[in-house]
């Protein structure tokens, strides 16, 4: 029951993955009968150039929405998921550039919600678009209307529907801020901001926190909504309903230029936080008004410290990379205790998918990897290297038994399921 309520979240067809994390927000799919021998690899059905940009594809039912960058403009496109085709596109103009030289695109997927297309620029710009013709419902510049200060790796953290309302992480700041490399912006009292979905026209707002690169995860359990979201400082948790704050937990990296980024993963009435700065993970039990900790990690021993990637959830282990850099690898850990089960080095920024008994890993490197779900050891299937040019940050999307794996300028569109 609780699986559903969780999948009812996007009232969408099955098979579509309408966000980044997938319809969930666990990047877990249920799709079922996937290839397990690759021979020589997947069938390639179609590969795509792309421009500038960490955005993932989002696809509902026979259309895919890819947000990037050309020259100076925006770029949101509409394009048959079968076969790659442009139906449309959409741009505006961006100056956004990025402080320490990596791309200069946009980091957020499309959020797909019936009708309606949402992005959110790099720069801070959140807009509304019909799915149908790409036509502009609404836009909204943050940094001019709540005084945004450009953060390290500018806007990352993608919005989320919640019945009539758009939850996104704002973080704005008061006029006149020192920059963000300062260490003394404040927050203005819209570190997340509900807006209704079909006017843009703000609705609550919510904490001082400024913004980080998680995207905020809504679960139901009994008769309440919750949303948990993993800010610049730490844990907020409130009931989305009613903009009420349940509890804040401060948990961040003393280096300034640390970042949490990766979405909390909730099991029952467990979530679970992690980043790779510094304090590492913890688990908590949450209940109205507040929570207590399950365990938390020794910074002497820490066995799973993800930096962007979310870890993925799967009879009681949780599967992610560990780590920054080239020291980074994949590993399985118990939820409950931490206990690492195993570690694969060499796999750098991993992202991990789950479906059908197996893991769909991408790789920093492009290649794509089949893995058994299991906490008793490593056990890789099958791989593609290199299928698409470094670096490859982005997860994996499954939509309608195709995987659509993208890296550096190029999204490749693969045959995983026969249909």
């Amino acid at each position: 029951m609780m699986l559903m309520l969780t999948y009812l979240l996007f009232t969408l067809a099955p098979g579509d993955w309408p966000a980044i994390l997938g319809p969930g927000q666990d990047n877990v799919s249920l799709e079922k009968g996937i290839r397990t021998d690759w021979g020589e690899g997947l069938p390639v059905v179609w590969e795509l150039r792309t421009g500038e940009g960490y955005a993932a594809p989002s696809i509902a039912g026979d259309r895919l929405y890819l947000f990037d960058r050309k020259g100076d403009l925006a770029r949101l496109t509409c394009h048959e998921a079968a076969t790659g085709k442009q139906i449309w596109q959409k741009t505006y103009p961006t100056r956004y550039a990025d402080m320490y030289g990596f791309s200069n695109g946009p980091r957020v997927a499309p959020l797909i919600d019936g009708d309606r297309v949402y992005t959110f620029g790099a720069e801070g710009r959140l807009r509304c678009h019909q799915a149908e013709n790409g036509k502009l419902v609404w836009d909204i510049d943050t940094k001019k209307t709540y005084g945004v200060v450009q953060n390290f790796f500018g806007v990352g953290a993608s919005p989320v529907v919640h019945g009539k309302l758009l939850i996104t992480q704002v973080g704005g700041s008061p006029e006149d801020s020192p920059g963000i490399q300062s260490g003394k912006v404040q927050g203005n009292g819209t570190g997340v901001v509900a807006f209704d979905k079909k006017t843009g026209k703000e609705v609550y707002r919510l904490s001082d926190e400024l913004a980080s690169y998680a995207t905020p995860r809504l679960v139901k359990r009994g008769d309440r909504w919750w949303c948990f979201v993993f800010a610049r400082g730490g844990l907020l948790a409130f009931d989305p309903d009613k903009g009420k704050q349940d509890f804040y937990l401060p948990w961040r990296a003393k280096r300034l230029e640390s970042v949490n980024a990766a979405t909390p993963v909730v099991v029952d009435d467990k979530v679970f936080i992690s980043e790779s700065y510094g304090p590492g993970g913890a688990l908590l039990r949450f209940k109205p008004g507040g929570y207590d900790f399950i365990r938390k990690d020794d910074r002497r021993k820490i066995n799973l410290a993800a930096h962007w990637s979310t870890p993925v959830h799967h009879k009681g282990y949780l599967y992610g990379a560990h780590g920054m850099g080239g020291g980074s690898d994949l590993r399985c850990v118990k939820l409950d205790t931490g206990e690492l089960a195993w570690r694969k080095p060499g796999l750098r920024h991993a992202n991990a998918l789950y479906v059908d008994g197996h893991l769909i890993v991408t790789t920093e490197s492009g290649d794509v990897r089949l893995i058994e779900a299991t906490p008793e050891a490593y056990r890789e299937k099958a791989v593609m290297k290199k299928l698409v040019d470094t670096p490859a940050y982005n997860g994996p999307v499954l939509a309608h038994g195709l995987l659509y794996v993208l890296g550096n300028h190029k999204l490749a569109c693969l045959k995983l399921i026969e249909r």
